[in-house]
């Protein structure tokens, strides 16, 4: 949801949110939440943490209908002292940053359309509010949320935006987690996405590693396709403790000095779930250079 680029859309208020404006929502827009939920919700109980699950009812989400804001910040605000607010879209990175630190999780207010059903580009509404906002129900997840935009707003000062946003992208959005005997999904991307709901989990080609906070910050990632590595949590309460317990001051410069990782590699002191094919990867690539 951040771009350092952009500039402020006419309209928007200072800190960039809008109006959701939810009566504008057409019935087709509202169909189309529905299906995309009806066909999440079903596949994924056996899938996502049950954290995810346990937020979608404690926030009522399983209500037909494209959610109210006001109505689920309302509930989040008792559960764990979050909000949700709408922007127009992607938002400069000191904005994003800043609303998470004050516990406000930013979403677009737009849907895909039936022809972006599978897959879209920018962030929609779907995968900002099915996706992320769920998890801002349990109380240590929505504390991880704070501790990262918080240190978002440090990392402007060191120049590291990109090693923290690998933190992120591996996570919040495409993060796995070890559950007894079981890997679990709960990253946004993933549990927004019916096909990378599966292919997380279940195909050989991907890589499952152990988390290590160092590690994730040298890993580049991919944006344009399923990921070619997915990083293994413990816990969301050893997830936080890492994040609040770094001093990523000296870190940041440590990592410019060390080598970039591809999104495929495998290192030696990788703890390692599954060393994946790269079959997937490697059939996009042989047909994009067929073309």
């Amino acid at each position: 949801m951040a771009d350092a680029s952009l500039q402020r859309p006419e309209g928007t208020a200072e800190d960039w949110t809008i109006p959701q404006d939810w009566d504008r929502y057409s019935p087709a827009e509202h169909a189309m939440w529905d299906h995309l939920f009806e066909r999440q919700a079903g596949m994924l109980p056996a899938r996502v943490v049950p954290e995810f699950m346990e937020g979608l009812k404690v926030l009522r989400m399983t209500r037909p209908g494209i959610p109210h804001f006001d109505e689920l910040s309302e509930r989040l605000m008792k559960a764990t002292g979050w909000q949700v607010v709408a922007v127009p879209g992607l938002v400069p990175e000191s904005v994003f940053f800043d609303h998470l630190a004050n516990r406000r999780f930013v979403a677009g207010r737009f849907i895909r359309t039936p022809e972006q059903r599978d897959y879209l580009q920018e962030p929609d509404i779907f995968h900002d509010v099915f996706g992320h906002v769920p998890l801002l129900a349990n109380p240590v997840f929505a504390d991880y949320m704070q501790a990262y935009g918080k240190g978002g707003l440090r990392a402007h000062g060191f120049g590291s935006l990109d090693s923290l946003a690998r933190l992120y992208w591996y996570t919040v959005e495409f993060g796995l987690i070890r559950q007894g005997d079981a890997l679990k999904l709960y990253g946004a991307g993933i549990v927004s996405s019916y096909g990378e709901s599966i292919f997380a989990l279940d195909d050989p080609s991907p890589n499952r590693l152990g988390f290590d906070l160092e590690r994730v910050m040298r890993t580049h990632y991919r944006i344009d396709d399923y990921q070619q590595t997915y990083f293994v949590i413990d816990s969301f309460e050893d997830l936080l403790r890492q994040t609040v317990e770094t001093d990523f001051a000296p870190l940041y410069p440590r990592l410019r000095n060390e080598p970039e990782l591809a999104t495929d590699a495998v290192l030696p002191s990788d703890r390692v779930y599954t060393h994946g094919t790269q079959a997937h990867a490697r059939a996009k690539s042989a047909r994009s250079a067929s073309r």
